[in-house]
């Protein structure tokens, strides 16, 4: 009931979206953010920024998803839709968080061997346990979860606020050019992509009505008025500090004139803020690194339950849950040394995981049988259908460019 005054009201409504934007500024952003700055300077930022304003509606939405219903997006999808609809919802959901979960636990492994020296397997290794940890403190209440995943955010963000200023000078003019839309070499398009694909989550999609289901009850009108007002700053403020960080990434990059050949390699990024700034840098890009992994792989698991439990109403051991999607991670790390390449790819490929996303997504939020008086209205299904619209453009693009090449 919301009996509370209005700050502790406030203060009940608020986390949901700080656990959310934590994957938006997982690994594989640091990768594609990274690629773009160091290959094409500030021409990609409009992405980065367009991309996090989607993300703020889109997440909305879908914590409106859980505060309506009192059931994640997976759960009501259930109902909504036929069997054999939510059968493929889940399949692609599987594989985007092998997709996930490639470039969380081998950003975090990068982290711990950029720190410490270890190698990336056992690295690895230990990122799936911390993960398993954080997560556990859902046993002692969500307060104990969202404040541990809270803390790897700020880690993040305080990392890169000391690169904005100290890895190079900015050029702010060509930063403001940088807000205008261009596209103006061929391979910029699958960067570009890439950056869509490791900003827009998926799983995070399905996540976050999660996170805001039966969180606070609403009984009366007014009562949801006021849990859509706090949802919508909650998520404005929270996944508004992730796309700062992302845009402090690109600038970073840019600012840093990494060679093109360099631009995925992580290890050669952190050696050369340590090389050209000092160790401190150094240090501070690695730890930015291992939080981001530690935080999003937490998340990310809880995001797997979530899917499952709500499309199949399975529930099997999160051991097993979990080892199936980090094998492929664990295989990577465990063959090869140069990790670039695939984190990149896997960020592609969550990009085309967002319309499956997506449109599930619109179709509930736009029914009044099933959001009642939190119904969309209907400027917000057309602009949140022209961003999964923009998203679908630039995937059929990129194959069209991969075609073509």
């Amino acid at each position: 009931m919301l009996t509370q005054g209005r700050l502790r009201t406030a203060i009940a409504l608020t986390g949901p979206a700080f656990v959310a934007s934590v994957a938006y500024i997982d690994p594989g952003n640091f990768v594609t953010n990274f690629t773009g700055g160091s290959r094409y300077g500030y021409q990609l930022l409009w992405v980065v920024v367009l991309a996090s304003t989607m993300a703020i509606l889109v997440q909305y939405l879908s914590a409106k998803v859980g505060l309506a219903t009192g059931r994640s997006l997976p759960a009501v999808c259930a109902d909504v839709f036929p069997r054999g609809v939510n059968l493929v919802l889940w399949v692609q959901a599987e594989l985007v968080a092998v997709a996930t979960d490639l470039a969380e636990f081998v950003g975090a492994a990068l982290g711990l061997h950029l720190l410490f020296g270890l190698p990336l397997f056992p690295a690895g290794l230990i990122t799936a346990v911390v993960a398993f940890v954080i997560l556990g403190l859902r046993q002692r209440g969500y307060r104990w979860f969202e404040i541990a995943v809270l803390v790897t955010m700020i880690l993040v963000a305080a990392g890169f606020a000391y690169l904005f200023f100290r890895a190079g000078r900015q050029d702010f003019g060509q930063l403001v050019r940088g807000l205008v839309p261009t596209i103006r070499q061929p391979g910029a398009a699958g960067v570009a992509v890439g950056i869509v694909g490791a900003t827009v989550m998926p799983h995070v999609i399905y996540l976050h009505s999660a996170l805001q289901a039966g969180r606070v009850r609403a009984t009366t009108a007014r009562q949801r008025r006021v849990l859509l007002v706090h949802n919508r700053w909650d998520c404005v403020i929270g996944l508004g500090a992730a796309g700062l960080v992302n845009v402090a990434m690109l600038c970073v990059a840019a600012a840093m004139h990494a060679r093109a050949d360099k631009a995925g390699d992580l290890v050669a990024i952190h050696d050369a803020f340590a090389a050209t700034v000092g160790a401190a840098a150094g240090v501070a890009f690695a730890l930015a690194l291992v939080a981001s992994g530690l935080g999003s792989a937490s998340v990310a698991t809880y995001a797997g339950q979530v899917v499952m439990e709500g499309f199949l109403k399975w529930r099997i051991p999160l051991l097993v849950r979990r080892g199936v999607t980090m094998l492929p991670s664990l295989v990577v790390l465990g063959i090869t040394n140069d990790v670039g390449g695939p984190l990149l790819i896997s960020q592609v490929a969550l990009s085309f995981g967002i319309p499956f996303a997506l449109v599930p997504m619109i179709i509930v939020t736009r029914r009044r049988d099933v959001m009642g008086d939190m119904v969309n209205r209907r400027a917000t299904t057309l602009t949140v259908t022209a961003g999964a619209a923009l998203v679908t453009a630039m995937n059929i693009y990129l194959l069209a460019t991969i075609g073509q090449g």
